[in-house]
């Protein structure tokens, strides 16, 4: 069963045509990886899914429920939480500020925060410091935190281990891992040790088309369909 399927979608950005004709099905629970080239459109994907782009033609479903045309807001109520390649944390706010922002009525399940503190405990060592003034990979832990404080079905998440800190990213994988079991993740990602390594099904964006899907273990198992899609060699 598909959870998010999408359907000959096409993005124009002003006058440049980004996505040209990008189907898709993402099955619910575990880790979906996009992977591509350099602008070959992933992010755009991401942007689309959440109605920051709209794209046209083209449908995006969630749970066979028709999403093109939603506003960002209506799509997030939906259960879906979009985690930036900026991140998009408040730099001047705490982290315990930031948090609470992405709660819903402003205050935390005790269980849930638990369970943040848990995957990261760096954000409870730095609760009452500001943003701006974490590392890089805490920035990324908060801003993944800020997903997953209320219950998410999918949660999108754009190259979360751009320039971190290989101890970082090790940790990054286990709590993705964790993640998973309760949410389904579409995750876009550069590097592909790191995508193989949580990844159950995969699919590359060349050129803003779909171009290969399929298991991550079977992509992983074909060394040239690697060169050829991902340039690797």
């Amino acid at each position: 069963m598909s959870l998010l399927t999408l359907d000959h979608m096409k993005t124009d950005i002003g006058q440049y045509a980004v996505l040209h004709d990008v189907s898709l099905e993402v099955p619910e629970g575990g880790v979906f990886v996009l992977l591509g080239r350099n602008g070959a459109g992933k992010t755009t994907t991401l942007r689309s899914i959440m109605g920051l782009w709209k794209p046209s033609p083209g449908t995006v479903r969630f749970d066979g429920t028709d999403l093109t045309g939603l506003h960002t807001a209506d799509i997030a109520r939906r259960g879906i939480a979009y985690v930036p390649e900026n991140m998009g944390i408040f730099g001047n706010l705490t982290v315990e500020e930031n948090l609470i922002l992405a709660t819903d009525k402003g205050r935390f399940d005790q269980t849930r925060l638990k369970r943040i503190t848990t995957l990261f405990p760096a954000l409870e060592r730095f609760w009452t410091k500001q943003a701006w003034s974490l590392s890089g990979g805490q920035k990324q832990m908060l801003s993944v935190a800020r997903a997953i404080v209320e219950p998410r079905r999918l949660i999108l998440i754009d190259e979360p281990t751009k320039g971190l800190a290989p101890a970082i990213v090790a940790a990054m994988a286990e709590a993705f891992t964790e993640i998973s079991r309760e949410a389904t993740l579409l995750l876009v990602e550069q590097n592909f040790h790191f995508a193989r390594s949580i990844g159950r099904d995969m699919a590359v964006i060349d050129d803003g088309r779909v171009v290969h899907s399929s298991s991550m273990a079977d992509f992983a198992a074909d060394k040239p369909l690697q060169d050829r899609l991902l340039g690797l060699s």
